[in-house]
Parts: C-alpha cells; sequence; structure tokens
C-alpha cells in the first residue's frame, strides 16, 4: 500500500510583527507534527513552505498541496492566528480538513483553532477536530483514523466498478443508484455482461493454466473431487474465469467489480468462487499482487463498503451472509459460497501460511454447474463488520466491532457442518445480541477486516455526511454524521 500524502499548513497572527515573533514557535510545532506522522511509515506528509499569516500565502499554499496530490489536508494551530487564513485555504487546498490544535499553553493556539472551526462552520466546509501532544499514542491514533478515513474517501473518486451481470435474485439491496453513487461518493459504474466472463475463459492462456492448476493442487490442504460437481477440468474452468475477470478489470480499468453469477453461471458454466477469492487475495500463482475487491452476487453497496475498508486498511477484506446466530457459541456464522479471500484462513498476506488450510469441496445442489468452493474457517482475531445501507433512498453505515473466534477443529467442523459444511465459515462474536442486530441492520450481507477500524469508519459517515451506527451498546439508536456541520 502506498503512503498517503496529507498536506500540514500551519497558521500564524495575521499582524506581521507578532507572526516574525512566534514563527520559530509554529515551525517546531509544525515540524514535530510532520514527523510524527512520517515516523508511522503509512503517512507522508507535505508541509508548506511558508507559515500562513497572509491571505496571498493562504491561497498559495493551499494550491501547492492540490497541485501535489495531496488527498487531505491538517490545518495545524500551536498560537493565535486569523481565522479567516484558514477559510481561505480551504477554497484551494484538498479537503477533507483536520483542525489540530497542539498542547501549547504559553499561546492560544487552541483558540485560533476553535475560530476557524467556527468560520468554517459558518460557510459551510466540513472539518474535523482534535487537539493534544501528537507524540501521545493516543493522540497519535485519532488523528490517523481521520486521515485513513479521508484518504480512503479520496481514492475512492474518480473510480470505476465493473457490474458483471445485474440484480442477482431478487435482492434490492444489491442494487445501487448510478447517479446517486457519482454524487455522494465519486464512483461510476461500468456494465459488463455475463456472456464475457464465459467468452474471455475460452481466451485465457493454457500455460498459466496449468501452471495455477499446479500450484494450487500443491498448495492447497486438500481438494475434494467428486467426479461430479468438482473434477479437474472444472477446476481449470475456474481458473480461466480468474483469468478472465482479471483481465478484464486491468483492461477496462475496474477498480472493483461484482458479479452476478446465480443463475446463468452457477446453472450453466461454473461458479465463481475462486475467481472471487483469489481477486481478494494479496497473492495468485503468479505472486503478491494488490487485492481487488470482488463481491460475490453482484452486491454493490456490498463491493462499495469493502473498498472502503481496503482503501482504509490496505488488507483484504471479507464478505459473507449473516448465515445464523448460534446460541451455544454467542457468535455469529459468517457464510456465503463467493469472496471468503484465503487470506483469512490463517491471517496472513502468504499463500503458504494460508492455503494448507483451505480445501475445495464439491459445490451442492444450489449451484447444478459445479466447481470448487473454496473451504476455510476464518482465523481468530480482533475484527470490524460493516455495511453500507439505505433507508428510504438515504444511506447509512452499520459498525459492528467484534471478533472472530477460534474453535477446536472437531467443534469447529461441528459447526460449519451444522448449517453448509462445503462453505467458508468465520465465528463472529459482536458486542450486541441478535434481537437487537437483526433489528436494525438492513442486509443479509456483511463485511470486515481484521483490526479496530470503528473511528475511521466513524470518520468516513461524517465526511459522508450519512448516519451511522455503532453497534456496541444496546439500545443506541443510529447517530446523524453531520454533528450540526455541513458536508462540503
Amino acid at each position: 500500500m502506498s503512503r498517503r500524502r496529507v498536506g500540514v499548513l500551519t497558521f500564524s497572527d495575521g499582524r506581521g510583527s507578532v507572526h516574525q515573533e512566534v514563527e520559530p514557535v509554529n515551525r517546531e510545532f509544525q515540524e514535530r507534527l510532520a514527523e510524527a506522522l512520517r515516523t508511522t511509515g503509512e503517512v507522508e506528509p507535505v508541509v508548506g513552505r511558508e507559515i500562513i499569516w497572509t491571505t496571498e500565502l493562504a491561497q498559495n499554499e493551499g494550491k501547492r498541496l492540490a497541485d501535489l496530490g495531496c488527498e487531505l489536508t491538517v490545518f495545524n494551530f500551536a498560537v493565535w492566528s486569523f481565522p479567516h487564513l484558514a477559510v481561505v485555504a480551504s477554497r484551494f487546498a484538498p479537503g477533507p480538513f483536520l483542525l489540530f490544535s497542539n498542547i501549547n499553553p504559553q499561546y492560544p493556539g487552541m483558540v485560533g483553532m476553535l475560530a476557524a472551526a467556527g468560520a468554517l462552520d459558518q460557510v459551510g466546509t466540513f472539518h474535523g477536530r482534535l487537539s493534544g501532544d501528537i507524540r501521545d499514542p493516543k493522540v497519535l491514533r485519532k488523528v490517523l483514523a481521520f486521515i485513513r478515513a479521508g484518504s480512503a474517501l479520496s481514492h475512492l473518486k474518480g473510480e470505476t466498478f465493473g457490474l458483471f451481470g445485474g440484480r442477482p435474485m431478487g435482492m434490492y439491496t444489491a442494487v445501487a443508484n448510478p447517479d446517486q453513487w457519482m454524487k455522494l461518493f465519486g464512483v461510476d459504474i461500468e456494465h459488463v455482461d455475463q456472456w464475457e466472463i464465459v467468452r474471455r475463459a475460452q481466451e485465457a492462456p493454457d500455460k498459466e493454466v496449468e501452471h495455477a492448476f499446479r500450484w494450487l493442487t500443491g498448495k492447497v490442504g486438500k481438494i475434494h473431487y467428486d467426479g461430479k460437481q468438482l473434477t479437474p477440468e472444472k477446476l481449470r474452468l475456474q481458473i480461466r474465469s480468474y483469468i478472465a475477470v482479471r483481465e478484464m478489470a486491468r483492461e477496462q480499468n475496474l477498480a472493483f467489480l461484482g458479479i452476478k453469477s446465480q443463475p446463468e453461471l452457477t446453472d450453466h458454466f461454473v461458479t465463481m468462487d475462486l475467481a472471487e477469492a483469489f481477486l481478494n487475495d494479496p497473492y495468485d500463482w503468479n505472486g503478491p499482487k494488490e487485492p481487488t475487491v470482488a463481491a460475490t452476487e453482484a452486491d454493490m453497496d456490498g463491493a462499495l463498503t469493502m473498498e472502503i475498508l481496503k482503501h482504509i486498511t490496505g488488507e483484504p477484506v471479507l464478505f459473507a451472509d449473516l448465515r445464523h446466530y448460534d446460541e451455544e457459541l454467542g457468535a455469529l456464522d459468517l457464510c456465503n459460497s463467493g469472496t471468503h479471500p484465503t487470506y483469512f484462513a490463517g491471517h496472513s498476506s502468504s499463500a503458504d501460511v494460508n492455503l494448507p488450510k483451505v480445501e475445495f469441496y464439491p459445490q451442492g445442489f444450489y449451484f447444478p454447474a459445479g466447481g470448487a468452493s473454496v473451504r476455510h474457517i476464518a482465523a481468530p482475531g480482533e475484527v470490524t463488520l460493516a455495511r453500507l445501507a439505505r433507508r428510504n433512498g438515504q444511506y447509512w453505515l452499520a459498525i459492528l466491532p467484534g471478533e472472530f473466534i477460534e474453535l477446536p477443529q472437531e467443534e469447529a467442523e461441528r459447526k460449519a457442518a451444522a448449517t453448509q459444511r462445503e462453505w467458508p465459515h468465520a465465528f463472529a462474536r459482536i458486542r450486541v445480541g441478535p434481537d437487537e442486530l437483526l433489528a436494525e441492520y438492513d442486509s443479509n450481507h456483511v463485511h470486515g477486516a481484521y483490526g479496530d477500524w470503528t473511528d475511521e469508519l466513524v470518520w468516513v459517515a461524517k465526511m459522508l455526511g450519512i448516519p451511522y451506527r455503532v453497534f456496541s451498546q444496546p439500545g443506541a439508536a443510529p447517530s446523524s454524521a453531520k454533528s450540526g456541520r455541513k458536508t462540503a
């Protein structure tokens, strides 16, 4: 994952003599902020060449950050500064804007930050506000949450989603409005007929297909050929399908995609499970690669949620059904035939770690065309589940902090067999009960990434100006994303 390019502008007193007096203080705190961001290895700070104390500098420095491709801007306050300078800079610098007040009690930096914040609110410019010592890990964590969210939405703008097929099995929640996507997220949609997968699969190079077949045969824990639903020929056809989708995504510059599959491909061609799993993985038989978000059942809002999580975390993202709540475990069984990256089998970027934990099972009666189900049980760890959903035409964001739990192998197999033995599973324990979740959650699908990304997702909702709900406190109502401030 490339480093996030973040602009840093520091504001000063608009009186020349005062500005000269406090300039060393401003530069010290600017460098302290930049160094803290730089040492994360995740952020490339681009600092202003000048401390801003005139409107001309506010314009020029803001334009410079935009020209250098910054994804967002931190407005830095260490002393009193004239608030109109931040307003002028916000007209030229790339947003969203984080207003950061340093701990510097000898000078009224917080006063300057609040004056600028109030002015930005009055002109309707979205921004976040934080205060503290950037050398404090807790403060740095809060700043990074804002940066990750802003960077994710910045990367999203201008992307193209590849929609292979159309609405699957009557699911309204899987289909979104192209106009609304462009207006709210800046994402375009390219429709591709599923026939192209069938046609292009036949053009996949035989040499790569055989290399992939040998690679999978040698690395996957077990392949359960049954002579009918899963044969070497059908596995090769799934490999060809992966190559076909991969190449179409590259040729048409599809940043992320969704494949309808059912019923056309799953009845008459082959399932897309292998293609979806390895598109989402950080590797294939050719070596390491960037994951390409691929949602099964052409779930557009699911794919969009996954793409945001990918841009936040830099890691693969899970797609699953909320299949079953297990009272005995106090956990959800997340299970779906496609889009479980093998990354989740071992929570590793190494195929050598993950694939021995993966088994290929024959598909069941749902998918008469057959093929391999890429089956594994997700490794344990802290996880954040999420979903963009719509109510009466308005988006909202569900956020479910939790963990994937580890079960003894025999128990895990028993639990998996109770629902769908041949499909992948993740046993997820979240912080609210099933009644609370089922009363509010608006989809059969859910998406997740290892780690706690709650703060980042809350900022995403605020930046988009949509409501959100963190499912961690029973009875909590969805929160407004606007907090009295308008989105720019």
